[in-house]
C-alpha cells in the first residue's frame, strides 16, 4: 500500500454503523474469542495461589518457600508489565488481530514450560514469559473489544468480560482440588498437570479467535478503509440474516486523517498534556486494584495455611468460593455502570472495598481463629473490588483517542501494575513469612488505603462515558487533524 493512501484524509460512517448494530451472534463470537483471555489469566494467577502450599512442601519436585512464591508472583507481574508495553506498541502499529493471536501463542508455550519447572530459577523464567504473553493480551484484547461492541452496552459487556477472569480462577481452583489430591496424583505431578491444562485451554481459544475479524476502526485509521468497509458489510449482512430486520441508515460521517503509527512522544503528549486529569485517574485506578488483587491472589493459599491451618489440599475449596464472589460482582453490578453511570459506580466499588479491607485487617489481627469467618469478609470485599478492577480497564480504554488506545491500556496497566502489582505480592509474601497475624494485618490496611485513593480519584476526576461513542469521549487525533485541514476530503 502506498504511503499516500495511508496518509490520506477520508470520511467514514464505520463507527456509527458498528454502534447501531443489535446484539447478535457476531458479538457473542467477539466475547467468546477475545474475552477468554481473562479466563486464562484467572486460571494462571489462581493456579499459583491454589498450588502455592503444595509447592512449599517436601516432595513437590521444586521446593519453594512462601517468600519465593511471592517473588515468582512479582516476576509474573514484571513480565506482564513489560509484555503489555512491548506488545501494546505492536498492537497499535500492526493491528489487533495479529497481536492477539501472537500473544496467546506466547502464553501457551510458556505455560507448558511452567509445567516442566524443576528449579526455582526455571519456574521464575517460565512465569515471566507467561506474564509477558498475558500482558500483551490485555492491550490487544481490550482495545479490540471496545472497538467492536456497541456503545450502549459497552460498559456492562466490558465488565462481565473482565469479570470472567474469575470463572478462570474458579476453574483453576476446582481443578486444583482434584489434582492436589495425593490419593490420585503424586505430590510432584498434580500441580504440573494443572498448568498443562491451562495450555490446552489456551490452544482451544486460539482456534476460536481465527473467526474474529480485525478492528474496522484500526483498519480505516491505517489506510485500509476498503478492507474495513468489507468487514462491516459482512457483519451487517450476518446481522440482517439473523434478525430479519433492516438496519437504520447512518448518515453522520467522521473525517479521518490516516497514519501509519503514533509515536511514544505523541502518546505522552496526549495523556499528560491534553488529558492530565485522565492520566492521574488511570494511574490511581490501576495502582489500587493491582496492589490488593495481586497481593491477595498470589498469596491467599499460603495465608490460609499459615494463619488458619488450612490444609494445602483444602485451600482450593476456599479459593473457589472467593473466585465465584469476584465473578458475581461485575455480573450483578455491571448494568448499573451503563445506567447509574461510571463515576458513582466505580467510586462505590473502590471506596466500599477499601472500607471492608480495613475491617478485614482488624479481623485478622484480633478476630477469632476461624478461616470461614475470614473468608466471608474477604468475599464481601472482593465482590465490590472486582467491579472496580474491571472498570479500571474499561476506563482507560474509553478515555483516550483511538490511535493510542492499545498502548494507553498497556502504559497504564504496566505503570499502575508495576507500582502496585509488584509491591503487593512481595509485601504479602514477606509478612506471611513473619507468621504474626497482627503484622499481617498491615498488608490489608495498606490495600485499603490504595483502593481508597482510587475511589477518590474517580469521584473527583471520573469521566461520564456511559452510552457514549468512543469518538465522542476522546476525539481521535486523526479527526482533529482532518478537521484542521478543512473541506476537500475524500468520502468513504
Amino acid at each position: 500500500m502506498s504511503g499516500a493512501a495511508e496518509l490520506g484524509t477520508i470520511e467514514t460512517r464505520i463507527p456509527g454503523r458498528l454502534d447501531r448494530l443489535p446484539w447478535s451472534r457476531f458479538h457473542w463470537r467477539v466475547v467468546l474469542g477475545l474475552g477468554c483471555v481473562w479466563l486464562l489469566d484467572g486460571l494462571e494467577v489462581t493456579m499459583v495461589g491454589s498450588v502455592a502450599s503444595r509447592l512449599t512442601e517436601s516432595g513437590s519436585g521444586i521446593d519453594l518457600s512462601a517468600g519465593q512464591i511471592g517473588v515468582s508472583a512479582a516476576i509474573y507481574i514484571v513480565g506482564a508489565c513489560l509484555g503489555a508495553l512491548f506488545f501494546g506498541q505492536l498492537t497499535d502499529r500492526f493491528g489487533r488481530k495479529r497481536l492477539f493471536m501472537l500473544t496467546l501463542g506466547v502464553y501457551v508455550v510458556a505455560t507448558v514450560a511452567t509445567a516442566f519447572a524443576f528449579a526455582p530459577w526455571f519456574f521464575y523464567l517460565a512465569r515471566f514469559v507467561t506474564g509477558a504473553g498475558i500482558g500483551g493480551e490485555y492491550a490487544a484484547i481490550n482495545s479490540a473489544i471496545d472497538e467492536l461492541i456497541p456503545a450502549r452496552v459497552r460498559g456492562r459487556v466490558d465488565l462481565i468480560i473482565n469479570g470472567s477472569y474469575w470463572l478462570g480462577a474458579t476453574c483453576g481452583a476446582a481443578l486444583a482440588v482434584v489434582l492436589l489430591n495425593t490419593a490420585w496424583f503424586a505430590p510432584d505431578l498434580g500441580w504440573r498437570l494443572a498448568f498443562g491444562l491451562g495450555a490446552v485451554l489456551g490452544f482451544v481459544v486460539l482456534l476460536v479467535r481465527r473467526n474474529v475479524p480485525e478492528s474496522p476502526r484500526w483498519l480505516f485509521i491505517h489506510g485500509r478503509e476498503e478492507e474495513a468497509e468489507r468487514i462491516v458489510d459482512d457483519i451487517e449482512k450476518e446481522v440482517r440474516r439473523e434478525t430479519g430486520d433492516d438496519l437504520a441508515e447512518v448518515t453522520e460521517r467522521l473525517p479521518v486523517r490516516q497514519r501509519r503509527t503514533v509515536s511514544f512522544r505523541q502518546i505522552a503528549q496526549v495523556a499528560f498534556t491534553k488529558y492530565p486529569r485522565r492520566a492521574v485517574l488511570g494511574l490511581a485506578l490501576f495502582v489500587g486494584q493491582a496492589f490488593m488483587y495481586n497481593g491477595v491472589t498470589f498469596n491467599l493459599g499460603t495465608l490460609l495455611s499459615t494463619f488458619y491451618g488450612v490444609a494445602s489440599a483444602t485451600v482450593p475449596v476456599f479459593i473457589v468460593i472467593w473466585a465465584l464472589a469476584n465473578f458475581l460482582g461485575p455480573v450483578t453490578l455491571g448494568r448499573f455502570f451503563d445506567t447509574v453511570g461510571r463515576r458513582p459506580m466505580i467510586s462505590l466499588a473502590y471506596l466500599g472495598s477499601a472500607a471492608v479491607a480495613a475491617v478485614l485487617g482488624v479481623f485478622l489481627a484480633v478476630g477469632p481463629d476461624n478461616a470461614w469467618f475470614f473468608l466471608a469478609i474477604l468475599v464481601l470485599c472482593f465482590f465490590l473490588a472486582s467491579s472496580g478492577a474491571s472498570a479500571a480497564y474499561l476506563t482507560v480504554s474509553e478515555i483516550f483517542p483511538m490511535e493510542t488506545r492499545a498502548l494507553a491500556i498497556a502504559f497504564f496497566y504496566a505503570v499502575g501494575t508495576a507500582a502496585g502489582g509488584i509491591v503487593g505480592p512481595l509485601l504479602f509474601g514477606q509478612l506471611i513469612e513473619v507468621g504474626d497475624r497482627g503484622v499481617m494485618a498491615i498488608a490489608f490496611y495498606v490495600s485499603a488505603g490504595v483502593m481508597a485513593l482510587g475511589g477518590l480519584a474517580e469521584l473527583f476526576l471520573g469521566v461520564r462515558a456511559e452510552k457514549a461513542e468512543l469518538e465522542d469521549i476522546a476525539k481521535p487525533l486523526s479527526v482533529e487533524e482532518a478537521e484542521q485541514e478543512g473541506p476537500g476530503t475524500a468520502e468513504q
